[in-house]
């Protein structure tokens, strides 16, 4: 049976994959009602310790031996993913959700057009950077953000990459699991000390907790479950144009859930980034795939 073919295969597959960011989305908007309570900073402890216990039981990661390599990779891994976590928590309380998640896909773009020599992928570049432009401050435009939300979720996407490229170095040697597990225990200690300073002992707020406890499932256990079956029986790069519909979701979700709008500018801006991000996905040549599309386990969504 072909892998590329939208056989049942790929149609449950690819159903499990959008129920996947659906549920992801929807824990990240949702941890927005946490700001009020612990900050954005709070919030991503909280996130992160529970998500983090809750994957190590499931995983068990100390009984793994890692190189010196895999070490120091995993290391830098937890630390982005901590870094974009926090960022990104930061950009959301400034700016609509589904906007900060189309200026984070910057880090994966980047990735994915490095190095590249094709005149196409300049032109994603190009369609990218026109989107940010117009959310950018710059101008008298209706679609005019809060610019230091939009830093927030750029710096953010620089986290993101930087969680690619060293995430995919151990891919290949160690279970995805235990290195969710590992990198989200070092990315709670990378949070720890901000959401001290920001929450103090409002992390022990009861409310805070079962919160966070809802978000932490919803953010990252059931997401990560259900792409680690699916992700087995799809091509990477139909992963990759179904990841970058990702803020689109996010839009959708956040106008259900918070009652976030974007005007017209805007959704113009983000329909630009998405389309960047799914132009260099669909039309990459193989020698830019960061994935062999037969071998597969493409890029995870970042646990937010």
């Amino acid at each position: 049976m072909p892998r590329h073919g939208w056989n049942s295969t790929t149609i449950s597959s690819t159903g499990l994959l959008v129920l996947a960011m659906v549920i992801l989305q929807s824990g990240a908007a949702y941890a927005k009602t946490l700001f009020p309570l612990v900050g954005p900073e709070g919030a991503t402890t909280l996130r992160l310790l529970f998500a983090s216990t809750i994957l190590c039981v499931a995983w068990r990661p100390w009984q793994h031996r890692f190189s010196p390599s895999e070490r120091k990779a995993v290391v830098v891994y937890g630390l982005a993913l901590g870094g974009m976590n926090i960022l990104i928590y930061k950009a959301v309380d400034l700016i609509p959700l589904g906007i900060a998640v189309a200026l984070e896909f910057v880090g994966p773009l980047a990735v994915a057009v490095l190095g590249s020599r094709r005149w196409l992928d300049l032109f994603w570049v190009a369609l990218a950077a026109c989107g940010i432009l117009l959310l950018l401050p710059i101008a008298d435009f209706e679609s005019s953000l809060n610019p230091w939300g939009v830093l927030y979720a750029l710096m953010a996407g620089v986290c993101w990459g930087i969680y690619i490229v060293y995430g995919k170095q151990v891919a290949g040697t160690l279970h995805g699991g235990v290195v969710t597990a590992v990198g989200m225990s070092v990315g709670m200690f990378v949070a720890l000390p901000f959401g001290i300073a920001r929450a103090g002992a409002d992390l022990f707020n009861w409310k805070a907790i079962r919160i966070a406890i809802v978000v932490s499932i919803f953010s990252s256990v059931i997401p990560y479950s259900l792409e680690i079956v699916a992700l087995k029986r799809i091509a990477a790069r139909t992963f990759g144009v179904l990841m970058a519909l990702e803020p689109v979701v996010a839009s959708v979700l956040a106008v259900l859930i918070l009652g976030e709008r974007l005007t017209g500018l805007q959704a113009a801006a983000m329909a630009m980034i998405v389309a960047a991000s799914i132009g260099a996905t669909a039309f990459s040549g193989e020698q830019n795939q960061r994935q062999p599309a037969e071998t597969d386990d493409p890029e995870p969504q970042p646990p937010l």
